[in-house]
């Protein structure tokens, strides 16, 4: 029968319902357990271990999808198929690694019969499941467990709401690791050179800034007026000084100093820059990433960031207004 547009929302809504409240169950039952598994985990990565997921079915998919977070966070980490695990890939498995089976009963055949063959690999296991009263919970020596009133399914057959509160947690678990672990942005940049993201945590200031006739610099010596002309000509909103023999930077002039300097009277324009310039301004260095730019830009409240070298020399500008068009936001 046709899809009816009230019908259809109303059982989109419900469906979304039913997932909500076993994500909440699911959050609100975290305990002990958790933490237990979380250390395991943090003791095998310490030992230079791996984690091995396996699951059957949607099981499968989620703990493929978990695996490949972790591993996407510098914790090495496999899917093992239960069925070929039973004809060869048992090979894979090392002892000292942490293996985290997924079954939303806990009773899947496939999984029950991997649980002795991996104990004797001498890897411990994580029963990763729905039913913390199940044989899968019983056997092994660590729990997650999610809490799944109902599934969104009308016919309460397809799994739904437990494939979406496993996710959930196996994200949080990776999520937990990745913090305790102190994983840097420059850490996550190495796991993931290709790709949007790769290239937007990999480029640097000096990527990202203008230079060149872009780059205005003047001595703070000059008069305001001068400053101006160098800024209009890089149409720039700011112009980099410098003092001394060695070029360093002194301070910064931007188009609102500029503005202020007007109240100051007649023969502003003469002045020299130095009177209006804002001293010790914000910079970041050539070789910083340039996410730890956007990090300034959004603690300083300000519209330009000198770029500077080893030397404290401005070697470039990069103007906020630059920063969407690399995708950095």
């Amino acid at each position: 029968m046709p899809i009816s547009p009230k019908s259809a929302l109303a059982r989109a809504r419900h469906c979304i319902r039913i997932e909500r409240d076993a994500l909440q169950d699911t959050s609100r039952g975290l305990g002990g357990e958790f933490v237990s598994t979380a250390r395991a985990v943090e003791s095998v990565i310490g030992a230079g271990g791996k984690l091995v997921f396996s699951g059957v079915g949607k099981s499968a998919h989620v703990a493929g999808k978990i695996a490949a977070t972790f591993n996407s966070t510098g914790v090495s980490s496999c899917f093992l198929d239960p069925t070929q695990a039973l004809h060869g890939d048992l090979g894979l498995c090392d002892e000292g690694d942490l293996a985290i089976l997924l079954s939303n009963s806990g009773q899947s055949d496939e999984i029950l019969r991997l649980v002795p063959l991996l104990k004797r690999f001498g890897l411990k296991i994580v029963a990763f499941t729905g039913n913390p009263r199940s044989d899968l919970a019983r056997d092994a020596d660590y729990g997650l467990f999610y809490r799944v009133r109902r599934e969104a399914c009308p016919l309460k057959l397809a799994p739904t709401a437990s494939t979406t509160a496993a996710l959930a947690l196996g994200d949080a678990l990776a999520m937990v690791l990745l913090e305790s672990r102190g994983l840097t942005r420059d850490d996550f940049a190495k796991y993931h050179p290709a790709g949007n993201l790769g290239r937007v945590l990999l480029l640097r200031a000096r990527d990202i800034m203008r230079s060149g006739d872009r780059l205005p610099v003047a001595r703070d010596t000059v008069s305001l007026q001068e400053a101006i002309l160098a800024m209009t000509k890089a149409k720039s909103g700011s112009i980099a000084l410098v003092r001394g023999r060695g070029g360093k930077l002194s301070g910064i002039l931007t188009d609102g100093d500029f503005r202020r300097s007007a109240l100051s009277g007649p023969g502003f324009l003469w002045r020299p820059v130095s009177a209006f310039m804002t001293r010790r301004p914000k910079v970041i260095r050539d070789d910083a990433l340039a996410v730890d730019a956007l990090r300034v830009f959004e603690a300083h409240k300000i519209d330009d960031l000198i770029v500077v070298d080893s030397s404290g020399r401005p070697v470039g500008l990069i103007d906020g207004q630059d920063l969407p068009k690399f995708k950095i936001v």
